[in-house]
């Protein structure tokens, strides 16, 4: 049992843990530990109680108790987020309201396009489900395996496919939010279509939990594709991967469904860390690109679009060399080497992070100038630059210098950061693309975002959330 002190009274314990029963309300120590720590290790938070659900009633009933007692309530999807959103703090007052019971697929309608979804499925069993009913959904993450759709919701998720598709709040049609009052919004609406004032469900998408519960949503559903082509080229330069997307672009139109840049030192860390992966190109290259064009017409037509792109690439001299996956499988395993580049870059020792975007024009006069930012913080510092150039987000991540202290090369954690951010909004960026802010840039979002902005999210969280309950301490 719980052998440490906590602020919260036994009895106001015993009360919350009625409303699921003893079985879903996790008490012990060791039970709670999976829900303390997020996935890199950077948070950990303290709690006497993990509440896990199983309804939206029950969900009611604990948000209108936690708002009557002023309890704190930290909501929990797959906790694969990477910014400390999902961690409670270490005060011990906060509670944990886990989702992941809520995972029911209520329903599929393939005449909308629409499936509308718990907040705890996880995302590849949505994406199984879609298929099976010969339909896309098409958001996709390293992390679909464990991630949860209320906290792809929560953190605007972005991923691979919004070239093509949009991030999940694109994807999102209507939302059921459970509030700060225990009050239950139901939005669940399939409309594409609908301008009957402000549209709410936008103010929960991408709140990381802090103005309410997203419990469900309606969410977009797409044609299969009937063909799929994915290529691996290798390039000289970023401003030739901008070139080469120009080109996809004029050449193929909304067919090309994701463009991803790589980085000839992410390329060598996967190659060097990662457990069954192959070498795309047989030729190093400073620059690579992994491209998807998919048909809604035919196989041959997709494959027909990617020769004509990458044939124009190589004899504009745009391209130095590619490869057209020979099949399904090989496709898959480009997009596995794509997928296992962070992970890659663990091996190698301490990283400082950065999810950002600027426009898509901007990439390559962003990493020559941030490479000079990092020079200037750390000269022997290794640049791991890889991600959605399609988009504009790159993840633009620091490893420390090769034989490097990591406690020392963390402690540059904050003049890097300042660095690297004040390049990404000298280009008029963002800090945050699709990760959130959560505790992690919190502080910062504060200190540089204009003061308006902040001024009327602080209005936002006020107005639905008087008693600050609801993640208290995230995002603003």
């Amino acid at each position: 049992m719980n052998d440490a002190p906590f602020d919260l009274d036994p009895a106001l314990i015993a009360r919350f843990a009625a409303i699921v029963g003893d079985k879903y309300a996790l008490r012990d120590q060791a039970d709670i530990a999976p829900y303390l720590t997020e996935r890199r290790g950077l948070w950990h938070g303290r709690t006497a109680l993990v509440l896990r659900p199983g309804s939206v009633d029950e969900i009611s009933r604990i948000v209108r108790l936690a708002s009557e007692t002023g309890t704190p309530v930290v909501p929990q999807s797959g906790n694969t987020g990477l910014v400390g959103a999902q961690v409670p703090d270490a005060s011990g007052r906060e509670i944990v309201l886990s989702l992941s019971r809520l995972n029911r697929i209520r329903e599929i309608d393939v005449f909308s396009n629409t499936v509308t979804v718990e907040a705890g499925v996880i995302l590849q069993t949505l994406q199984e489900a879609a298929d099976a009913a010969d339909r896309l959904f098409p958001l996709s993450l390293a992390a679909q395996g464990s991630c949860q759709i209320g906290g792809n919701l929560s953190s605007n998720a972005g991923g691979t496919g919004v070239l093509a598709y949009g991030n999940a709040r694109e994807l999102c049609l209507g939302v059921e939010v459970v509030l700060p009052t225990g009050e239950v919004f139901d939005d669940l609406r399939k409309l594409k279509k609908d301008n009957t004032g402000y549209d709410l469900k936008n103010l929960f998408v991408g709140a990381e939990g802090t103005l309410g519960i997203i419990t469900a949503a309606v969410l977009k559903l797409f044609p299969k594709p009937k063909g799929r082509e994915v290529a691996f080229a290798g390039l000289s330069s970023p401003e030739a991967a901008l070139s080469l997307f120009s080109l996809a672009m004029d050449r193929a139109g909304a067919a090309l469904t994701a463009f991803e840049l790589i980085g000839r030192r992410p390329y060598d860390f996967t190659l060097r860390h990662a457990q069954g992966v192959t070498r795309p190109l047989a030729q190093d290259w400073p620059w690579y690109v992994l491209m998807q064009v998919s048909s809604g017409r035919s196989a041959e037509d997709a494959r027909g679009l990617i020769e004509e792109v990458l044939s124009a690439g190589l004899q504009q001299g745009i391209v130095g060399d590619a490869v057209i996956a020979a099949s399904l499988a090989q496709g898959d395993a480009f997009w596995n080497f794509r997928e296992v580049l962070p992970d890659s870059q663990k091996p190698e020792g301490a990283s400082i992070k950065h999810d950002i975007s600027v426009p898509v024009a901007s990439i390559p006069a962003f990493i020559e100038k941030a490479a000079g930012a990092v020079a200037s913080v750390s000269p022997q510092a290794r640049v791991v630059c890889f991600g959605h150039m399609g988009d504009g987000n790159l993840h633009y991540n620091i490893s420390r210098p090769e034989g490097g202290d990591d406690e020392a090369f963390l402690g540059l954690y904050h003049a890097m950061n300042h660095a690297v951010h004040d390049v990404v909004r000298s280009f008029h960026g963002s800090i945050s693309a699709e990760h959130g802010i959560g505790q992690l840039k919190r502080d910062e979002l504060i200190a540089t975002a204009p003061p308006m902005a902040i001024e009327l999210m602080r209005r936002v969280k006020a107005v639905f959330d008087p008693a600050g309950i609801m993640n208290p301490g995230k995002v603003i």
